[in-house]
């Protein structure tokens, strides 16, 4: 959510006097003066006006969702559901994706308003595997394990992606972990190989197992161990 329309939602201040306080540096989020009125803010941010710190009770929400094919990993879209719409009281929550999915892509998808949370699972330096199944047009060589496992060079970023784990399935399918997230970092991997992803379901990230009992389109709120899974990943 944006600074200004969190400070004027939950601290009831007027648009004048957040852009005064920004203007004089006295706005601080988790210790850094702001200056920007879209500076990006959660209900778990540290979040100081002029020395004295904002309190704001929130209560943690945490839920897993099986994505069905065609929803949108957004909070809103003007033609498409995404996938907060799924989310029952969403509204009141202010959920975020933790690890996006491309549209076509099903599985398990993970929101909450705990952002410090949340960034254990998406920041590559957190190593946290995300396990997906692939099926693919072509047969998987046995080659294209050696080649995961060593590292694929995107040009696009000028970065060369960490070494993968693979498992073929069948001549077709397999299971592959990722360390990181990168944009459509799985189809592009094999389109390095020479081959083609024609299906992608992530089953899980961390200790975080899609639940087999939620049907495409449900979801549930995470336990505590599946929790705590994450907040251990530093420690």
């Amino acid at each position: 959510m944006f600074l200004e329309r969190y400070l004027s939602k939950y601290a009831g201040l007027s648009r004048k006097s957040i852009l005064r306080l920004l203007h004089h540096g006295q706005i601080q989020v988790n210790e850094q003066t702001v200056h920007s009125r879209s500076f990006e803010v959660n209900a778990f941010s540290n979040i100081s006006i002029e020395g004295k710190p904002l309190n704001i009770h929130k209560t943690a929400h945490y839920f897993m969702l099986n994505k069905p094919a065609g929803i949108l990993s957004a909070t809103k879209d003007p033609i498409h559901k995404t996938a907060i719409e799924l989310i029952e009281g969403n509204e009141s929550f202010d959920l975020h994706i933790a690890g996006r999915l491309d549209r076509a892509t099903t599985g398990l998808l993970i929101l909450t308003n705990d952002g410090k949370w949340s960034k254990k699972i998406t920041e590559p330096v957190e190593k946290i595997p995300k396990t997906y199944f692939v099926e693919t047009a072509q047969a998987i060589s046995p080659q294209t394990a050696q080649v995961f496992e060593k590292g694929i060079y995107f040009k696009y970023e000028d970065i060369t992606t960490r070494p993968a784990n693979i498992e073929i399935m069948t001549t077709t399918t397999c299971k592959l972990t990722l360390y990181e997230g990168r944009y459509h970092q799985v189809k592009r991997m094999f389109s390095a190989v020479g081959n083609r992803v024609i299906s992608l379901h992530r089953e899980s990230m961390g200790d975080i197992v899609l639940d087999e009992n939620l049907s495409p389109g449900e979801y549930r709120a995470l336990n505590q161990t599946e929790i705590d899974s994450i907040k251990r990943k530093r420690e």
